[in-house]
């Protein structure tokens, strides 16, 4: 077990520090695969499935985001050394940072990718649709910066009144159905290739299986499903899975401060009630992720820890970037490996000259999604399974209740993916209804701003769990305002807020029903908590 205090004897004793430790290699290759996987699954997903433009990913988004990641991981390589010079120790591992796995995914595939169909459906070419889009994602990560930052020195109190069963719960329900369905589709589109990448994942990561030579089990999936693709491939056993990579080219591009972002803040308000809590998430992670490396034995500052994690997020939207970085959660496991502070240092220079170089584009462009899929189905069980850990069992019922607007979510995006319904055909699903709200309108709207209200039913199913009755009718009754202006429950098709008033009469109609729906469950359980919480709580 590593000690977490040394006597202060040794504080401030000068003791020679290696820059790059035996564990460093290992932990380096763990994180930089990490940040490989996720900047490949948000090309893929919006070249591939959007058919977005391959060099406005590539020349302007990658640059932006690799600096957010060389930056965050520079100041914690920092952090680490000033830490260790002050406690005397020669054992402190530095908090590992990348981009957030959840919300990266989330933004690919609930707001980029949907925002540059909409805006080709305006009449936008091509090209001016994937520049808006672009500004869109800056602006969306110069909003998430700036709520990072204020929240950075309130996170105690945002901890404090949301429970840990709505903020895991509601990141879990993104985990399950976007990081882990849907690549699960990717890996069984190539099974060949894709499952036995996933064999490997489960082996190593989950079972805690020893590999060859002790190597990362992300690295050795990687190689197996590499190997499959490109021998299988070529030799016709693949099938139509099989595309050949594209010829290497060098994309060198600066990522330097624009003010692009500001064209896009006015595009980012049908999208606020996904990216503000993409911001709320990653305060409320930083401070476990922080707490975690403290029972490890580093005492790292957890407003320091927030504050690098905000300020690398708001250069990397003001260079470009659309992905927004977090410290991670498995600072312990760097640690046990050896690793110190050299392993962020080398993941934050090679990540951020890639993006800079071009070479993670060629590198993206070579690791199909069957290969990649399968360690974000991994990162999706992981995520999950925490949700159930990290909160007390009695609150089970609210983390998987919290799972159903995610659900719902994903359903809305195959429903309305224009490859198999035209938008004029879903819209009119969506306003038919023969006895009450129609079924395809009732998963879209629980869908919209399902972030939020995933937090909310979980906060009240755990305030019923407490016997807090009339706390839990105040979250609803939040719901029901948040549900009249579209944050949550939106009766727009893109999901969009608004001034109820002002809609359409069958979506404003789907509106009162919902916030008539919210305040007619606050009374009853306004009604119940006037029993008193002995004479309410019964025998099952």
């Amino acid at each position: 077990m590593l000690p977490s205090h040394r006597s202060h004897a040794h504080v401030n004793t000068p003791i020679q520090r290696r820059w790059l430790a035996s564990g460093d290699l290992n932990g380096f290759l763990g994180l930089v695969v990490d940040n490989l996987s996720i900047l490949a699954f948000l090309a893929s997903a919006l070249t591939i499935i959007f058919k977005f433009p391959a060099d406005v990913v590539f020349l302007r988004m990658f640059p932006g985001t690799a600096l957010g990641v060389l930056l965050g991981n520079l100041a914690y390589t920092v952090m680490a050394r000033r830490l260790a010079r002050r406690t005397g120790r020669d054992d402190v591992t530095a908090m590992p940072l990348g981009l957030d796995a959840p919300t990266s995914i989330g933004m690919a595939l609930l707001v980029l990718g949907p925002a540059f169909l909409g805006f080709k459906q305006s009449g936008m070419d091509e090209h001016a649709a994937a520049i808006a889009t672009w500004q869109l994602g800056m602006a969306a990560l110069v909003v998430m910066g700036v709520l990072k930052f204020v929240l950075s020195f309130f996170g105690a109190m945002v901890q404090r009144h949301v429970p840990r069963a709505g903020l895991l719960g509601s990141i879990a329900g993104i985990a399950l159905v976007l990081m882990g369905f849907l690549p699960l589709v990717e890996i069984l589109k190539v099974p060949v290739v894709g499952f036995a990448g996933l064999g490997v994942v489960l082996y190593a990561l989950v079972a805690r299986g020893r590999l060859p030579f002790g190597l990362p089990g992300v690295l050795v999936a990687f190689i197996v499903g590499a190997l499959l693709y490109y021998v299988l491939g070529p030799l016709g056993w693949l099938g139509t899975g099989y595309h050949a990579p594209a010829a290497w080219q060098w994309r060198f591009a600066l990522p330097l401060p624009t003010l692009q972002w500001i064209h896009g803040l006015a595009y980012t308000v049908p999208y606020l009630p996904l990216i503000l809590p993409f911001g709320l998430l990653m305060v409320v992670g930083g401070i476990n992720v922080t707490e975690s490396a403290r029972a490890a034995g580093d005492d790292y500052a957890t407003r320091d820890i927030l504050l690098v994690e905000a300020l690398a997020t708001l250069v990397a939207g003001f260079c470009g970037g659309v992905a927004q970085t977090t410290p991670y959660i498995g600072q312990p496991s760097y640690k046990a490996m050896g690793a110190r502070s050299g392993y962020t240092l080398l993941t934050g220079v090679v990540i951020g000259l890639g993006g800079v170089l071009g070479y993670l584009s060629n590198l993206i462009e070579l690791v199909p999604l069957s290969v990649l899929a399968p360690i974000l189905v991994f990162v999706a069980i992981g995520i999950t399974v925490q949700a159930f850990e990290a909160t007390p069992m009695r609150y089970a019922a609210a983390v998987v209740f919290s799972f159903f607007p995610a659900i719902a979510r994903m359903l809305t995006i195959k429903l309305s993916d224009p490859t198999y319904v035209s938008p004029e055909h879903f819209a009119g699903l969506f306003d038919s209804s023969a006895h009450g709200i129609s079924e395809l309108a009732v998963i879209t709207v629980l869908g919209n701003g399902f972030i939020i209200t995933a937090m909310i039913w979980a906060s009240f199913v755990v305030a019923l769990i407490d016997g807090r009755t009339a706390r839990a009718a105040w979250i609803v009754l939040l719901g029901g305002v948040l549900s009249l202006f579209g944050v949550i429950h939106s009766a727009e098709l893109a999901g969009g807020v608004y001034l109820p008033w002002l809609l359409e009469p069958a979506s404003r109609q789907i509106v009162w029903q919902f916030a008539g729906a919210y305040l007619a469950l606050a009374v009853v359980l306004l009604l119940l908590s006037l029993q008193g919480r002995s004479s309410a709580r019964v025998a099952p």
